[in-house]
């Protein structure tokens, strides 16, 4: 579809332009073959209304009564996409990209939406760029059966609060899962999707024994999966002990590395326990497998787990290094990479969380530094480019949950093997940043806006 970007223009009630009257630009009405002085459908997201288009000598602009505007949630200036279809009689502008936000900060207009606010503010300018606007907002606004939101957008300079239709397109970024499982939000997406057409996308959280269970269906990705179960009693953990002398134990619901321990059989058959924590890891000694499970014994009853094998990673001064890949879906739909970045455990810590005192790297420098072979490193960026997206193909396929994007995060073993770590279906917006503090639009942001478009048909 060859795609036409026009400009908003708000003007107040005239005789001219009534809340039924819109005035468009001479040259795109030709273009799209928009009947002239009869009634269409004009349509903003979800909202309709019937209109009779003016021609004018006016370039790249659409008209409209101050009312109607008010009502749509469209501002001065806001630039769109316009089509028209004649089978329908429908005018249609936008997208209009809603985005699930976990809480607003009223008393705050430099940093409504705190730490995302700056993400929010880019992904703003993004749409900008690519004729869409986006509206912000959190579960309070969210309601079964509800035929509009209130949420806040930014133009000329501001945030502001208004009234929008349901959106073409709605990005889940709730960052928890109460607020994901609460019953208007879960209601307000089924609504949206099933009585508006609206693409709900990363519908929501994964935890680890899906992704892994999921994952093991398909044979094709078996080479990327460590031995891997939920953890379900003592004979399970003597089972994986027997056959590795290394084992993770990691909260399927977890994310930052939180409450992940790591137990290591030594020679004398003792065993060594590390607890992760903010300030470093902490070791513990036991006589025995039993002694360790009966340690654990109260996590357990709070708290399910995911045991998984341990593996022998690359490392760079003693410290291991772990790879986040950044898998989107872009302007055709197609899955591709947008950055794979290096993450370096902190010194104290066995976890390459940022949260835990890791620290990125580019990938090029990562393998570098590594302990891997030099012979092998040449092919070991291909490999990781494959395999996340082998990875996120996998997911689309034996997940039945719509997702854009996924942060996959992998290892490679000093054979040079890659492995699957775990998969996010909410990766930080900060995490897999480029490594400079440039103010431009980051291409991460970019995607998710054409990704929206492509869902959208603009």
């Amino acid at each position: 579809m060859t795609r036409t970007k026009i400009g908003i223009s708000i003007q107040g009630t005239s005789i001219y332009l009534d809340e039924r009257t819109v005035v468009l630009s001479e040259a795109i009405v030709k273009k799209w073959k928009v009947p002239v002085n009869h009634t269409i459908t004009l349509r903003f997201g979800s909202a309709k209304q019937e209109v009779r288009v003016v021609p004018a000598s006016i370039k790249n602009s659409l008209r409209l009564n101050a009312t109607l505007a008010s009502k749509l949630g469209l501002h001065q200036g806001a630039q769109l996409c316009i089509h028209y279809k004649s089978g329908t009689g429908t005018l249609s502008i936008g997208p209009l990209i809603g985005v699930m936000i976990s809480r607003v900060y009223a008393g705050s207009s430099d940093r409504p939406f705190g730490a995302i606010t700056a993400f929010a503010k880019e992904l703003s300018d993004a749409c900008a760029m690519f004729g869409a606007m986006v509206c912000f907002f959190p579960p309070g606004e969210m309601h079964g059966s509800a035929q509009s939101v209130s949420a806040y957008s930014y133009s000329n300079g501001s945030w502001s609060k208004k009234t929008f239709p349901i959106p073409n397109v709605i990005y889940n970024r709730l960052t928890s899962r109460k607020y994901e499982n609460m019953t208007n939000v879960q209601q307000f997406m089924k609504d949206a999707k099933s009585k508006y057409g609206a693409e709900v996308f990363n519908e929501k959280y994964l935890n680890k024994t899906e992704v892994f269970e999921a994952l093991r269906k398909d044979s094709s990705l078996h080479s990327y999966l460590p031995e891997s179960y939920l953890l379900k009693n003592y004979q399970m953990l003597k089972s994986m002990s027997s056959r590795h002398s290394v084992l993770f134990l990691k909260p399927i619901t977890g994310s930052l590395g939180k409450g992940i321990i790591r137990i290591r059989k030594e020679p004398d058959n003792t065993f060594t326990c590390h607890f992760a924590n903010l300030s470093g890891a902490r070791r513990q000694v036991f006589p025995s497998l039993t002694a360790v499970f009966q340690a654990l014994s109260g996590k357990l009853k709070s708290q399910r787990y995911q045991i998984q094998q341990g593996l022998d990673l690359i490392t760079t001064g003693g410290r291991p290094i772990d790879f986040r890949a950044l898998v989107q879906k872009g302007a055709q739909g197609q899955w591709d990479i947008t950055s794979i970045v290096g993450r370096i455990a902190g010194s104290q810590h066995f976890v390459s969380n940022l949260a835990r005192g890791g620290t990125l790297a580019p990938v090029k420098e990562a393998l570098g530094k590594s302990t891997l072979g030099a012979q092998s490193r040449a092919s070991t960026l291909a490999r990781l480019r494959k395999s996340a997206l082998d990875i996120a193909k996998g997911i689309e396929t034996q997940i039945d949950n719509h997702f854009g994007e996924l942060g996959i995060d992998l290892a490679v073993d000093n054979t040079g093997k890659v492995w699957l770590l775990e998969v996010n279906s909410k990766p930080s917006k900060d995490d897999n940043t480029p490594l400079n503090n440039e103010r431009k639009i980051r291409p991460s942001v970019k995607q998710i806006v054409q990704y929206a478009r492509y869902l959208a048909k603009f």
